[in-house]
């Protein structure tokens, strides 16, 4: 993964406050007007990879979602985030691996939605992307969700200091495969704690959906 690794993440998490990161969402309403479309059941399965400290997790709580997963390479993020949800973080599963050379994630039962909110974005080499597209077609169940949001084309070709690949819908199709139908799609137009704008593609997939 180049110098994308735990140390990397680890530090970024430590030199800032979490509401002053490049990604930083007080409210995720793009991700969750996705999930609404996927009419999931409270006891369904959703993994939240590359989660760190994401307030998603916070307003799947408070739907009342009761098997979320959090994963993320840096156990740092993951930490902040069980500091905020206090007791509610004894209602999510922790996990710290690398979506690119999984572990613990190899071993996971299958999910209902696999969730993506600026991650995929930073595995800039083949291995890594195919390594990340097999361990999600491994895990997501028949009839479950995808969800994959990041830089679009014409987004930012760098992200905390590193380069970034960016999607296009039909790129994120191709590499899903036929397996998968693509649901909604969208542009959008994120705005940083510091002001700066990213510019986002949002995307929901379903597998085998006919």
């Amino acid at each position: 993964m180049n110098k994308n690794n735990k140390l990397h993440w680890n530090k970024v998490y430590k030199k800032q406050e979490i509401n002053q990161l490049g990604w930083y969402e007080e409210n995720p309403e793009p991700s969750l007007r996705l999930i609404e479309k996927c009419d999931l059941k409270k006891h369904d399965r959703i993994i939240v990879v590359g989660s760190g400290a994401s307030t998603l997790v916070d307003k799947l709580i408070e739907k009342g979602f009761e098997k979320i997963i959090c994963n993320d390479i840096s156990n740092s993020g993951l930490h902040e985030l069980k500091q905020r949800l206090e007791s509610n973080s004894e209602k999510v599963q922790w996990l710290v691996d690398d979506l690119t050379n999984a572990t613990e994630l190899e071993n996971l039962s299958p999910v209902d939605l696999w969730h993506d909110r600026a991650v995929l974005h930073f595995f800039t080499e083949p291995a890594d992307q195919q390594s990340y597209f097999k361990l999600l077609k491994k895990i997501v169940k028949n009839k479950g969700y995808v969800i994959i949001s990041e830089f679009n084309l014409e987004g930012a070709d760098k992200c905390t200091g590193l380069p970034v690949f960016r999607y296009s819908k039909e790129a994120l199709q191709e590499e899903l495969g036929e397996d998968f139908e693509l649901i909604s799609s969208f542009n959008h137009t994120y705005t940083q704690p510091s002001g700066n704008t990213r510019e986002f593609i949002y995307t929901l997939f379903q597998r085998n959906r006919i």
